[in-house]
């Protein structure tokens, strides 16, 4: 399938700090993209000069086949949805949702009936004569996605949108994000810090670290067999041993597990370990999460992690036994 999004080799610094080096990406048409990692990890800088809001020193952004490198943000089929939503606070919504169009001289007829289309599909169609205040954060949110949308771009680019809400309205928000992507069919690329946010938005992650690319793919391919240390310990937890690696296998505190080109780190995901094995350990945290609970013991000079069920009797200074799924056990490259 031919890339709707090209990014190549591009590399920006700020001062004497690089931000993003020699970085390169294809994105598909109609592809939900998640760009993941931690502050100053380079996703928001990338992402501002996919919007045309910075120039990169080196490289290229292709759209479509087109060179966009130099084109200003109003020039390029791209629009950008902010934290802030960036509503206008003394225009109706429907307004607001019409903005675009009416910067493009499209008669208020047309633009007025093509907003109220647009509310209909983020759910809010009896909105349109409202004023942002009147409306909740999910709300607005939704709002500022219409505006966004409204104009067709190629490409709608969301910078940390769900950052400013709480837990319980983010999570309703991912579910209404991703059935939006899926009924305009629109390319979104989404930036965020947020793991379990990434996964349950993304059919396609990327994970930054440092200006640049450590891993990228589906999100189950990412979790499940990260390609290095850094993605498998930031998307999601992990307890990673250090081995010696002989004769294909690599010898850890918890045991010995196959190798594979001589790497001599592996990691553990805590739904990986259960109890009852060969493995002892005294237990020195226990936070419960509601669905589980997570689980420190200290086990052969390693603190490992483990996710239990609920229901578990389990407490600190309690000694218990370990067992390690070794089939899900991820080497990683040194």
């Amino acid at each position: 399938m031919t890339a709707l999004v090209s990014i190549d080799h591009v590399s920006h610094s700020f001062g004497p700090t690089k931000v993003l080096d020699d970085v390169s990406l294809s994105l598909a048409p109609d592809s939900y993209t998640v760009l993941l990692g931690p502050s100053g990890s380079g996703k928001t800088t990338l992402l501002s000069i996919l919007g045309g809001f910075l120039s990169p020193e080196q490289g290229r952004v292709m759209i479509r086949g087109q060179d966009c490198t130099a084109m200003a943000p109003a020039k390029r089929p791209t629009a950008t949805v902010f934290q802030d939503y960036a509503l206008f606070p003394h225009m109706s919504i429907g307004a607001n949702v019409g903005f675009g169009l009416r910067m493009k001289g499209v008669a208020k007829a047309e633009r007025d009936a093509k907003a109220r289309a647009m509310l209909d599909v983020v759910g809010l169609a009896a909105s349109f004569e409202r004023k942002p205040h009147q409306l909740s954060g999910g709300q607005r949110q939704r709002v500022a996605l219409a505006r966004a949308l409204i104009v067709e771009p190629a490409v709608l680019l969301l910078d940390e949108p769900l950052g400013a809400l709480d837990l319980k309205l983010r999570r309703q928000m991912q579910d209404e994000l991703k059935a939006i992507q899926k009924r305009v069919g629109t390319a979104f690329i989404h930036v965020t810090h947020d793991q379990e946010e990434a996964m349950a938005l993304a059919d396609h992650v990327v994970v930054m670290n440092h200006g640049r690319i450590e891993d990228e793919g589906p999100p189950e391919r990412v979790y499940a067999r990260p390609a290095t240390r850094f993605t498998a310990t930031f998307m999601g937890e992990s307890t990673v041993l250090t081995g010696i690696t002989a004769n294909g296998m690599i010898d850890t505190p918890l045991g010995r597990f196959p190798a594979v080109d001589g790497a001599s780190h592996v990691a553990i995901r805590p739904e990986h370990v259960s109890l009852g094995g060969p493995i002892h350990g005294e237990v020195t945290d226990v936070v419960y999460q509601g669905a589980f609970k997570r689980v420190t013991a200290r086990a052969n000079g390693v603190d490992v992690l483990a996710r239990l069920p609920a229901e578990t009797a389990i407490a600190a200074g309690q000694t218990v036994s370990l067992a390690i799924d070794a089939p899900h056990v991820i080497v990683l490259k040194d």
